[in-house]
């Protein structure tokens, strides 16, 4: 974000960082790769989360809510655990990076092109850098709702 710009500004600006549509590799075995289409959304208004769909040639599409730093983390080093983990395909290399998704049912492997994506959350911190992500958070809302309606005992 420049610095004559102000945060609020920057937030509402979705259009600032269009739609990033890749197409991916799932790799079904070792040797069985499927071509996918998919779609990575960014809204300034939850800087820290990126909307990643895959978008099915037949059926419903499949949205997941990835952590931007994970993604980020993922393009040159492993990242992530449990249901979504991030690494580049060869070490010190960022030609294509792994994608696992995983549920109770399943586990998914996409390939995906680095370059694009790199490029693509450097827009992303540019809007919003990753030290203002939870700013302007509500912190006590947050709590509140966790601690179901109940009030966090004051000090």
């Amino acid at each position: 974000m420049h610095r004559d710009q102000s945060p609020l500004s920057a937030r509402s600006a979705a259009w600032l960082v269009p739609p990033l549509h890749l197409e991916l590799d799932q790799m079904l075995d070792e040797f069985t790769r499927v071509p996918v289409r998919a779609t990575f959304r960014f809204d300034p208004g939850t800087p820290a989360v990126i909307t990643f769909e895959l978008l099915a040639e037949r059926g419903p599409s499949l949205i997941w809510h990835l952590g931007r730093g994970l993604l980020h983390r993922g393009l040159s080093a492993m990242s992530g655990a449990g249901d979504v983990r991030m690494w580049p395909t060869l070490p010190g290399e960022q030609s294509a990076s792994w994608l696992m998704l995983a549920s109770y049912e399943m586990e998914a492997l996409f390939e995906l092109p680095t370059e694009s994506l790199a490029v693509w959350l450097d827009s992303t911190y540019r809007v919003v850098p990753s030290d203002a992500e939870v700013a302007g958070l509500d912190w006590d809302g947050f709590l509140a709702a966790l601690l179901d309606g109940r009030r966090p005992p004051s000090e």
